[in-house]
């Protein structure tokens, strides 16, 4: 089965089919940097960046760009507040993205791009619009003509007339139809500007990606992504600009993720249920919050709530705990090649309906429901009177390389105990032997203090250190 995405252009499940054999192009759309990231923000990089690893996974080399908008009026917004330059504001707010979003196990983007760094090429780019018609100066303002694209709108699937209806032109615009949009800005008394054929000024919004997307990956590129809300009027606008530019298709697949709703609300700021990401973090492991977020198909709106987050908590903790039961059992198995062929054979057949999972348009939900039959499968198989180590280590190697496509490590045991604690633990076996209930709590008791928490299976006693709070 090959992988099939749900193109939002056709509004359909389509094949997969690469522009180049073994290699992917993926456009992602940042953050604006003028503050730390919601958790509506937090969903987008956590669900591309585990189609990266998938794409990965099944062993295509993948070039991820994830750009950042480091210039933009609510940037500027907040420097003037805060008495600082534009500059200043824009890197402290990327650097703690790149914080967040790291905490949350997403992997470093091939490239990082900056709107101030890819000036020369915004420029050109918009020379260029303008040479072919597309676009027009105005008193130092450059806009776009949509009506001069002939597809304008079959990404929104909306008729330019439709569009046109909802369209206003603002105080002090001199736009020639209230449908164009601003590819340069002219620059106001005393803001960040940059040099320009038609005076100081800094891009619009949508112009940014297009040029970016072109200098890093191409005229045409595999798949751009990001949130719904992008889908109109930006991304629309990045086609436009993009295909009128270089008269060729600008991206085969387009993705975009559902929003979240927090305790069944849309999450915004009049409603007061605005979650920022790094608070989320502090209060739950980082690890949850992203298994958390791939427990719903991508496409489909996601709740957020304390309930919930919980829930995926228990599911992870029964996932590590079913790794750290094979990992025990490990040590007093044997190595066995008789009668094992079809345990191997049902730990492909895991691999392969995960992977059905994963090809159908990335459906991390039903992959989740794959790893917990894996767990379950593992756990009944711990019960056999004798087991092999090859068996218990394929179950162990299915569960980390699944899990590493979710983006969520799977724990290590810690370093064997010290001798004091080693020696109660012996102690308390013996104790439970001799019927001695008191000693062995009296010893469970201590060992909790120590922070070492103590779990009777029928494998026999097995350890873990206390979860740090978050």
């Amino acid at each position: 089965m090959s992988i099939t995405i749900y193109n939002t252009l056709t509004r359909q499940k389509e094949a997969f089919k690469p522009l180049e054999e073994g290699k992917v192009s993926m456009y992602v759309c940042g953050p604006t940097v003028y503050n730390y990231i919601h958790i509506g923000n937090a969903r987008p990089a956590i669900v591309f960046d585990t189609v990266r690893r998938y794409l990965e996974y099944k062993g295509f080399q993948v070039d991820y760009v994830l750009n950042f908008t480091d210039v933009d009026d609510k940037i500027i917004k907040a420097a003037n507040e805060l008495n600082e330059e534009v500059s200043d504001v824009a890197n402290r707010f990327i650097d703690a993205y790149l914080e967040d979003v790291g905490a949350l196990g997403v992997k470093k983007a091939t490239y990082n791009p900056r709107v101030t760094e890819t000036m020369d090429d915004i420029i050109t780019f918009i020379s260029t619009l303008i040479e072919k018609g597309h676009a027009y100066e105005v008193d130092g303002d450059v806009y776009f003509k949509p009506r001069s694209f002939e597809g304008y709108g079959k990404l929104s699937h909306q008729s330019i007339d439709e569009l046109r209806s909802g369209a206003r032109i603002q105080v002090g615009e001199k736009k020639e139809d209230p449908l164009d949009f601003a590819l340069w800005k002219k620059a106001k008394d005393s803001e960040i500007a940059w040099n320009s054929p038609w005076g100081q000024g800094r891009p619009g919004w949508h112009i940014e990606c297009s040029a970016m997307v072109k200098k890093y990956l191409g005229e045409t590129i595999d798949i751009h992504a990001g949130g719904q809300d992008l889908t109109f009027p930006h991304h629309e606008n990045e086609i436009a600009q993009s295909e009128a530019m270089t008269g060729k298709s600008f991206a085969k697949y387009w993705m975009h993720n559902g929003y979240i709703n927090i305790d069944n609300e849309k999450m915004s700021k009049s409603l007061g249920n605005f979650v920022l990401t790094r608070d989320v973090i502090k209060q739950h492991d980082p690890k949850v919050v992203r298994f958390f977020m791939l427990s719903v198909h991508y496409h489909n709106p996601i709740n957020f709530t304390e309930e919930l987050l919980e829930g995926a908590k228990n599911s992870l903790e029964r996932i590590q705990n079913a790794f750290f039961n094979l990992e025990h059992r490990k040590q007093t198995s044997m190595n066995m090649d008789e009668a094992e062929d079809h345990w191997f054979e049902k730990v492909n057949q895991f691999n392969k309906q995960f992977e059905d999972a994963m090809d159908d348009d990335f459906n991390t939900a039903n992959g989740i429901s794959v790893l917990f039959d894996i767990t379950k499968e593992a756990n009944l198989y711990l019960q056999e009177k004798h087991t092999s180590t090859k068996v218990i280590e394929a179950f162990q190697t299915a569960i980390t390389s699944l899990m590493e496509v979710f983006g969520v490590q799977i724990e290590q045991e810690e370093e064997l105990l010290d001798e004091e604690i080693d020696a109660l633990l012996q102690e308390r076996v013996e104790a439970r032997k001799n019927r001695d209930f008191n000693r062995a709590d009296e010893i469970r008791d201590s060992l909790k203090e120590q922070g070492i928490i103590l779990e009777d299976t029928p494998q026999g006693t097995r350890w873990k250190r206390a979860s740090n709070e978050y």
